[in-house]
């Protein structure tokens, strides 16, 4: 798998979310309090939600439509519904975000 590079971190606020277009694929990558990044797929599986808009600690989102909640570390819907996310593999080098190609 390789890597690419979706932007610069400084692109994303602190404890904020931004969506970027991977190879087609809409990914919500989440800038957290200590620096580290998160990355997810950009869409709730329940019904289409934006996650990069909705609340995120630093271990999990909620969605801002229905309020569904994501691990971003799993993509595991943390209330115990049946649904989830693809979370990906993401780093900051030199200042910009890199991301594992979704396959």
């Amino acid at each position: 798998m390789t890597d690419v590079v979706i932007g610069s971190v400084e692109e994303i606020p602190v404890g904020e979310g931004r969506t970027f277009a991977v190879d087609g694929k809409q990914i919500a990558v989440f800038r957290l309090r200590d620096g580290s990044l998160r990355a997810i797929d950009a869409v709730c599986p329940h019904k289409g939600g934006p996650l990069a808009d909705g609340l995120s600690d630093d271990r999990v989102v909620v969605c801002p439509l229905h309020g569904y909640t994501f691990d971003m570390g799993t993509g595991i819907e943390a209330g115990g519904a049946d649904i989830s996310v693809r979370s990906y593999a993401v780093s900051a080098v030199d200042g910009t975000i890199r991301i594992s190609r979704p396959a």
